[in-house]
């Protein structure tokens, strides 16, 4: 028995399914957990010692790769000077100031604990602006797990077979309008139906949780009207794109701007920490300076806030990160497509930037109803194959590859090699 099934034995005894998260369950690929140990670069190491090359980031901010020395360092000095406090810091002002100086839509930011935490601040945000309580998402889109996004929510939900979620009260979810991701029709239909009762449209400017599926052209676009119109609330939940695409997010990368914005792990380089922003006039609405409500004890952490502002500033200073990376992304996706072409299978290669998914099906991916036509039962024999390569893929058939700086065009072209060769089996 290896380490990985010995300490998967053992969680399973203690922890929920043996993982404190569902997207690192290996249930549905049909295989055990690894557990990791260290992090280094593109590469992960497990506790058997077996090193994998890193398609997940820490699903996405790891973008200059794991365990940076500049951001390591900037850990450690933090670190000297106490874990928490509970209080104040300068830190959280300079974040701050970073934030709202490169997100040109960003006026004003509150720090959180996560992207859930982020998400859910800011649609209470929305409600209390505009004095209304509907909400439109889209299907396939996850914007983490508090009770009233928990419908049609994609990535592990999907994977799992769970529609929604046991626990949920329906009165939760009564306020939450489905419309249907690309299919701009389906959001005018909801603003015609109720054009005086919708707080906000949370989107995914980039859908990354039923795996990649790209924006048609112009559905952003349309999206920014329509609430301009209605008098709603735009949230882009920019909790994977935002700091990944380029430095202003999705948002510069479209040329579209939210009235507010959700981040995530990427602003702490990877710790657990998350914000949202936006308009003046909408922040001022929050707590301690108006109505809304929204706290956290250990909200801007400074250790978090020391990891991710020097990600943040040295992405800011060197903007050709962003060239390369793209540019990478592009070549290593595009390969992708064109082996799977040449091989003379149907599948779907979706891609944008550095972040990718192949798709087991023959139909076209542009919303959660065409994704779900994936094989995840050929997507599973794929992600064991490459597991076994060392290579470390999200175990789920929704989640994205995630490139980083770290990943050389070598390392990349020989994963191409292996999927050449998965696809002569």
């Amino acid at each position: 028995m290896s380490r990985s099934e010995e300490l998967f034995k053992r969680a399973v005894e203690r922890i929920p399914g043996g993982v404190n998260s569902p997207v690192r369950a290996f249930g549905s690929v049909g295989a055990t957990p690894r557990f990791i140990e260290k992090a280094d670069g593109a590469y992960m190491t497990d506790a058997d010692g077996k090193s994998y090359l890193d398609f997940i980031s820490s699903w996405g901010p790891m973008i200059l790769g794991q365990n940076h020395p500049a951001i390591r360092e900037s850990v450690i000095k933090a670190c000297e000077n106490g874990l928490s406090f509970g209080a104040a810091t300068e830190k959280e002002v300079e974040m701050a100031e970073l934030i709202c100086e490169i997100v040109p839509s960003v006026e004003m930011v509150r720090m959180v604990n996560s992207g859930t935490e982020a998400v859910m601040s800011a649609v209470r945000a929305a409600r209390g602006y505009t004095g209304r309580d509907k909400i439109v998402k889209f299907m396939g889109c996850y914007h983490g797990h508090s009770d009233a996004l928990l419908v049609q929510a994609g990535s592990g939900v999907m994977t799992a077979g769970i529609p929604d979620s046991a626990g949920v009260p329906a009165g939760c979810t009564a306020d939450t309008l489905s419309a249907v991701y690309n299919d701009l029709a389906s959001v005018e239909t909801l603003f015609e139906t109720f054009p005086e009762e919708i707080a906000a449209v949370i989107v995914e400017p980039l859908a990354a949780n039923m795996g990649v599926v790209v924006p048609k052209e112009g559905f952003l676009q349309g999206l920014r009207a329509l609430c301009t119109k209605y008098g709603a609330v735009l949230i882009f939940d920019e909790v994977i794109t935002g700091f990944r695409l380029g430095i202003d997010g999705a948002q510069g990368y479209y040329g579209v701007q939210a009235d507010l914005t959700t981040f995530g792990k990427i602003i702490g380089a990877g710790m657990p920490v998350g914000a949202y922003g936006g308009k003046r006039e909408i922040m001022e609405r929050v707590a301690p300076v108006g109505p809304v409500y929204q706290a956290g004890t250990l909200s801007g952490n400074p250790v978090a806030m020391a990891a991710g502002l020097t990600q943040l500033r040295i992405l800011k200073e060197n903007p050709q990160v962003y060239t390369d990376l793209n540019e990478k992304g592009t070549w290593f996706f595009g390969e992708m497509r064109r082996i799977v072409e040449e091989a003379g299978k149907p599948w779907q290669v979706n891609a944008e930037a550095s972040l990718g998914s192949l798709f087991f099906t023959g139909t076209p991916v542009v919303d959660y109803a065409s994704a779900k036509t994936s094989d995840t039962a050929a997507f599973s024999d794929y992600f064991k194959y490459m597991l076994e390569k060392g290579v470390y893929l999200g175990p789920s058939q929704f989640e994205a590859m995630f490139l980083s700086a770290a990943h050389t065009r070598e390392e990349l072209s020989g994963v191409l090699e292996l999927l050449a060769d998965y696809l002569k089996k």
